[in-house]
């Protein structure tokens, strides 16, 4: 499988590391009201979609960069790469 990495092109899957669920991007607020049960659900609960799903990978074997990568899981294709930072850059933007 080929990761387009949006500053290296072309990368070979081996190179990266798979860690989840993109939305651990999004980690709760630990002041909210509800911390406790937003950890828990946060650290433990994820979806395991057959379908288009936002993955982080980690370029542990080149520019030690994260990215969002939106794939199949059933297909393993490759939608879209995404460098992390750039992801939660624009959710903390949006979220004000």
């Amino acid at each position: 499988m080929l990761i387009p990495h949006p500053l290296l092109g072309l990368r070979d899957a081996q190179e990266f590391t798979y860690l989840g669920d993109a939305r651990l991007i999004g980690r709760p607020d630990p002041s909210a009201p509800d911390a406790e049960a937003a950890f828990c659900d946060y650290a433990f609960l994820r979806d395991n979609p057959a379908g288009a799903h936002r993955e982080l990978w980690f370029h542990e074997q080149g520019d030690r960069s994260w990215l969002v990568v939106t794939r199949d899981t059933v297909t393993h294709e490759i939608f879209a790469a995404e460098l992390a930072r750039n992801v939660a850059l624009s959710q903390t933007r949006c979220s004000k």
